[in-house]
């Protein structure tokens, strides 16, 4: 047996039992969650600058003149103000904004103690992306949730016109606050969608002609998942996500054939100087 470090131990025919994985499963966990409770604490800290930028989006549903009479009867503050009903409400919005914004900043360490936990099995030339899988997946996030808090007032425009003129709109904090980090998660995540399909052909599971073939269910399926992990649920939310993701689609099916392209080539290469070593141990032993 030898040792691998974190606590992989492996055989000499390169396998590993299910308690070394396990071990290995439980120290990446850890580490990831060390890494959001850091963040949580940095967001605790930070959180009235936070809570300024998350309510931001709505303050740009709010006309200018917030003592105007159209925006008295859009608006039960004639502002963006929040409005709290319950005592401990403050304490548990405050809590959210902390773990999410702690899951948030920890991205890019849970990406790479996942990259590390699954490393293991690639091949070799394929384990040196560890760094570029961390980088752009957390870019990939990062630009995700951007694009979606530039949606955000479009949709609570939409969500709050929608009822008519005779409801007025008055959010909580909390209902206001989990919309807004579903709409940034699910932009976040959906984005990671490359990444995922780029994996999936690195590690065999499917090949990128299979994608090619599923361009048509592709189209129907994007439409379908961001219809449901969006909370909006508004045409222009589902055009901005769909569009991104169909295209990190066809970005994934050319990535998988310079991928194909490469390794053939490679083979070949191999092939070849087999083929010459062979000649050569020939012509030695004429001689």
């Amino acid at each position: 047996m030898s040792d691998t470090g974190e606590g992989r131990t492996r055989s000499s025919d390169g396998t590993m039992p299910l308690m070394g994985h396990l071990v290995e499963l439980r120290s990446r966990l850890i580490k990831s969650a060390l890494a959001v409770v850091a963040g949580a604490v940095v967001c605790w800290v930070f959180y009235p600058q936070i809570l300024d930028l998350l309510v931001q989006p709505y303050c740009d549903v709010v006309p200018e003149e917030a003592v105007a009479e159209e925006a008295t009867r859009q608006n039960l503050f004639g502002g963006c103000e929040l409005l709290v009903l319950d005592p401990l409400e403050p304490f548990s919005v405050r809590l959210t904004v902390a773990g999410y914004g702690g899951l948030t900043l920890a991205i890019p360490v849970v990406l790479w103690q996942v990259w590390r936990f699954v490393q293991p099995g690639l091949y070799p030339r394929e384990r040196r992306h560890a760094a570029a899988f961390t980088v752009i997946g957390a870019l990939l996030f990062a630009l995700g949730a951007g694009l979606a808090y530039w949606t955000i007032p479009r949709a609570l425009d939409f969500l709050a016109t929608i009822g008519g003129e005779d409801l007025v709109t008055g959010f909580s904090p909390a209902k206001y606050l989990s919309f807004v980090i579903k709409m940034m998660a699910a932009f976040g995540i959906g984005f990671e969608f490359p990444i995922l399909l780029v994996f999936l052909q690195m590690a065999g599971i499917i090949h990128y002609r299979q994608l090619i073939r599923g361009r048509r269910f592709a189209i129907v399926g994007i439409v379908a998942l961001v219809a449901v992990i969006t909370p909006s649920g508004d045409p222009f939310t589902l055009m901005v996500l769909s569009v991104p993701m169909y295209l990190f689609y066809e970005a994934a099916i050319g990535i998988g054939w310079l991928r194909d392209r490469r390794q053939r080539r490679q083979g070949a290469e191999e092939v070849d100087d087999a083929a010459e070593g062979a000649l050569g141990t020939s012509s030695a032993r004429e001689d």
